[in-house]
């Protein structure tokens, strides 16, 4: 290699020029000839594959491989493909542990991770392949804050598993959990549900909140056009590795970069998507967080207004009957967001990694087959607006994060019944101590006080098992999982940790949760507000070394997202 190619720096190299170009940069190039660099490979852009890849759960098992094909496509396009790891946990195997406190943190490390190694190595552009829950927001908060030309790719979804005939999944065996405590089913029946779940790979297979997250990244134009609704294991999801290696360098070619295509418009298409889906409340937490990373505007009110005009269409689990492997085989979402686009709830001239407005992408996507059940017609919706709902009041003052389909009902007022953790409330319920009427409250759950925020899975699974989804409602500073359905709302804010209303709560409370108003209130005057008020006292931190209680110290209210990094707002 002449020393006139070393130190000419190529426009469509501005990051890995910096760190192999000039004869000072021979160290660099020793060791990366190392890992499989020859003379050309140094005059071609990097691209980093970021991968997800663990054995830790079914939702990553097989992202080594899309990875593989990802790199393929960046080399294929005249790139370098560099494809290095990042963490993943999984919050189905962690759910109602202790370890769940570890889930919402790892979105943070992700992030750390990719955002530490993309800028210290100098890749030029990325490809993330995400899997579980906390990998896609994790990957897109990188993405946003490097600013490089970059696409997401969602690892895809598991088939459905199978039970005497029917379709399951993992909030299959949570239900029957509860199911069981009930007595409704032996311990064998049990037994054959955990078996038959999980076939595969994949992520949770229902409209949980790894489905609702790959779902509103492509709805922000940051995948391309159909990479949500692909199984994990199939040629599409191949294909669309690859493209997402070539999508890159094109990227990079034309100048387009992440915070061109992220903007305020395109997140309120995604929450558009998210709403017709019936999407998680997770989508919430992690939008409000990918904004921020965009330095982008957006808020919880900005989900109340995109709610009043967009309905729910998607009949899919966990409220619903079908699942992600079914929307899949009629279409995936594109469909769904040219009958939005036709209709004028989402904002079309937004641009999309295709390098083309999403306009353009879904020019000539075809409706969906005539006679499926899965996506409603805009004037036959399952709810007519949003299912997410934002709700304030005297318990909610910085608000909380309520989903209702509508199939619960929309209002509810019942006695409160205290619990200062999740495995306090699971165990009232699995023992029979919740009855008709009750309001569970689990509080000290909040991204502070946990710390990390866990989801309610397995109690409001418990509830649901137990046959007492109608009948009482759970409230938390917490989160949900995608699978939880019922009378519930959590991300109340401020949490309780803080000194939020949560924390003056007693057992016999009156408490009404009511979706019409968009009220939270706690039937309890002022006064003796202010008197227990006067009595608390804050909970000693849980931890007090290690990465839980420095997220404790760093991270926002839910309320903004619960950022990690927010030193300047």
């Amino acid at each position: 290699m002449a020393d006139s190619d070393l130190t000419s720096r190529n426009p469509k190299r501005p990051w890995s020029s910096i760190v192999v170009d000039g004869v000072e940069r021979a160290p660099s190039r020793a060791m990366l000839r190392a890992v499989g660099f020859e003379d050309e490979d140094f005059r071609r852009p990097q691209i980093g594959i970021a991968s997800t890849w663990s054995m830790v759960t079914p939702c990553n098992m097989h992202i080594d491989q899309l990875a593989r094909h990802a790199e393929a496509g960046a080399d294929r396009a005249g790139a370098k493909g560099v494809i290095f790891n990042t963490i993943t946990i999984s919050d189905g195997i962690s759910m109602g542990t202790e370890g769940m406190k570890y889930s919402l943190v790892s979105r943070e490390v992700i992030a750390d991770s990719i955002e530490t190694v993309a800028g210290c190595e100098g890749f030029d552009g990325l490809v993330a392949i995400g899997g579980c829950d906390k990998n896609m927001p994790g990957c897109m908060i990188a993405i946003a804050r490097l600013n490089r030309p970059a696409v997401f790719v969602y690892g895809g979804t598991i088939l459905p598993g199978c039970h005497d005939d029917r379709k399951i999944d993992i909030v299959s065996v949570f239900e029957a959990v509860g199911r069981h405590a009930k007595g409704e089913i032996p311990t064998e029946e049990l037994r054959a549900i955990e078996k038959g779940a999980i076939p595969g790979a994949g992520a949770c297979g229902g409209m949980y909140t790894a489905n609702t997250m790959a779902s509103a990244i492509e709805a922000l134009g940051m995948s391309l056009p159909g990479s949500s609704a692909q199984a994990a294991i199939s040629p599409e999801k191949a294909r669309d590795c690859e493209e997402a290696g070539r999508a890159v360098v094109r990227m990079l070619e034309s100048g387009l970069r992440p915070r061109d295509i992220m903007t305020r418009e395109a997140f309120l298409n995604a929450i558009t998507v998210v709403i017709a889906l019936g999407g998680s409340t997770n989508a919430v937490l992690h939008l409000l967080a990918m904004a921020h990373a965009a330095d982008v505007a957006l808020g919880l009110d900005d989900f109340v207004e995109v709610g009043r005009r967009v309905p729910v269409l998607a009949d899919l689990r966990p409220s619903g009957r079908h699942m992600m492997a079914e929307l899949v085989e009629i279409g995936g979402i594109l469909p769904l967001m040219k009958r939005l686009l036709d209709a004028g709830l989402l904002h079309g001239d937004c641009m999309t990694v295709t390098g083309r407005t999403l306009a353009e992408n879904l020019a000539d996507v075809a409706p969906y087959p005539e006679g499926q059940e899965i996506i409603r017609p805009l004037d036959q919706p399952i709810k007519k607006d949003s299912h997410l709902v934002v709700l304030y009041g005297n318990l909610a003052p910085e608000g909380a994060v309520a989903k209702l389909t509508g199939k619960e009902g929309l209002r509810f007022t019942g006695q409160a019944r205290v619990f200062a953790s999740e495995e306090e409330a699971l165990r009232a319920i699995l023992d029979g101590k919740i009855r008709k009427g009750h309001v569970i409250v689990i509080r000290y759950e909040g991204p502070k006080g946990g710390p990390g925020m866990r989801e309610m899975l397995a109690p409001t699974s418990a509830v649901m098992g137990r046959g007492l989804g109608r009948d009482v409602a759970l409230i938390t500073d917490g989160r949900f999982s995608g699978g939880s359905h019922g009378f519930v709302v959590g991300h109340i804010t401020p949490e309780a940790a803080t000194g939020g209303p949560l924390a003056l709560v007693e057992d016999g409370d009156e408490i009404t949760i009511d979706a019409e108003t968009r009220e939270i209130t706690l039937h309890v005057d002022e006064a003796e507000l202010e008197r227990r008020r006067a009595g608390w006292t804050p909970p000693p931190p849980r931890y007090r070394r290690g990465v839980l209680a420095k997220y404790a110290r760093l991270v926002t209210s839910a309320s903004r997202g619960a950022v990690t990094d927010a030193f300047d707002d």
